[in-house]
């Protein structure tokens, strides 16, 4: 179990393991970079594909034909 000794332990943190120094400083980042939001709204993308993303799933499809890479 974590000891107090490095202090609270992180959010995200399991608290029946060890941290070591650089998942400790990992988790902190973390937590800083969510805490302090931004905006993360993105326009929308223009004539792109419609349905779901192709390079996840591997297929583009073109005029009905379905090439895979």
């Amino acid at each position: 179990m974590q000891s107090d000794i490095d202090g609270p332990l992180p959010p995200g943190a399991n608290p029946d393991k060890r941290l070591t120094p650089a998942a400790r400083r990992a988790l902190e980042e973390a937590a800083a970079r969510r805490a302090a939001g931004g905006d993360d709204t993105r326009p929308a993308e223009e004539g792109g594909p419609a349905g779901p993303e192709p390079t996840r799933y591997g297929d583009w499809e073109r005029k009905g034909i379905a090439v895979d890479f």
